[in-house]
């Protein structure tokens, strides 16, 4: 997913993603920020014990299982809340730092509340983000224009019936498979990624393609006036299946496959980023 990230906190990380329009964060990754626990499932599921039964609180109801990237490089079910949530969790933490915790976690969600109020903002930092990992102009144009198509068709399947993460890989799946014969994991073993996001190691065909079977999908979408995910489904293989014959052309035209294994993994001064 576009809308997950990884922050950090005194040097420790802490993920977060987008829903609803607002920053959840993983709870297990702010228990380990702020006890230093190896062992901070551990440390949760036993503190949800403590607080009912101290307070008759139930911290579960403030959270939500959404999906994060896990240590084995899968989006994996993990325990979220809302800045409003982990505030309420923190409190039952007695830990020094606290009350730093505290204040970085209203500056993390406040960059969210300006980026919704004036989207200019989120893409001027994901701009500038790219720029400093030395991705060129050009790349990053293509780049946030495909962010863009991606958005407003995540939109159009959440209008449309489809449920977050689940749903949206699987649709997403169905568009990659038709578009380049490979879905997304297998696509990232071809590149030789793990955890990385796998339209940042593209080249200029490989977004363009991606964005020209989403931008279908999308359009059909409206014309059709789809509804469900198996419908969401079909649309997503007819989209696909656009991008993939317009791509089996050109590559018929420049005799080699646009396919590529090629990443950005590897960066040398003076030479293009894309090896």
């Amino acid at each position: 997913m576009e809308n997950t990230k990884i922050v950090l906190f005194k040097g420790k990380r802490v993920r977060k993603v987008i829903y609803n329009n607002e920053w959840w964060f993983s709870v297990v990754d702010v228990i380990e920020v702020l006890t230093n626990s190896e062992r901070s499932s551990v440390y949760w599921t036993a503190m949800k014990t403590r607080v009912q039964n101290d307070d008759g609180f139930e911290l579960s109801t403030i959270c939500r299982q959404l999906k994060l990237l896990a240590d084995d490089g899968k989006m994996r079910e993990t325990d979220c809340a809302n800045a409003e949530g982990i505030f309420r969790i923190v409190q039952s933490i007695p830990s020094p730092k606290a009350e730093p915790f505290k204040r970085w976690l209203a500056r993390v969600g406040f960059e969210r509340v300006q980026e919704i109020e004036n989207p200019e903002l989120g893409q001027r930092r994901t701009r500038m983000l790219y720029k400093l990992k030395g991705y060129p102009d050009s790349w990053i144009e293509q780049r946030m224009r495909g962010i863009v198509i991606r958005e407003e068709l995540t939109d159009e399947w959440q209008k449309r019936g489809a449920q977050e993460q689940k749903d949206y890989e699987i649709l997403t799946a169905e568009i990659s498979e038709a578009t380049f014969g490979l879905k997304p994991e297998k696509y990232k073993k071809l590149k030789g990624l793990k955890r990385e996001n796998l339209r940042d190691h593209m080249d200029d065909f490989e977004l363009i393609f991606t964005m020209l079977g989403e931008k279908s999908t999308s359009e059909i979408h409206k014309v059709e006036y789809s509804r469900g995910v198996p419908k969401l489904k079909q649309d997503a293989r007819v989209g696909g299946k656009i991008a993939g014959d317009a791509r089996q052309a050109l590559e018929k035209k420049l005799g080699r496959s646009v396919v590529s294994t090629r990443n950005y993994l590897e960066k040398k001064p003076g030479k293009k980023l894309l090896k």
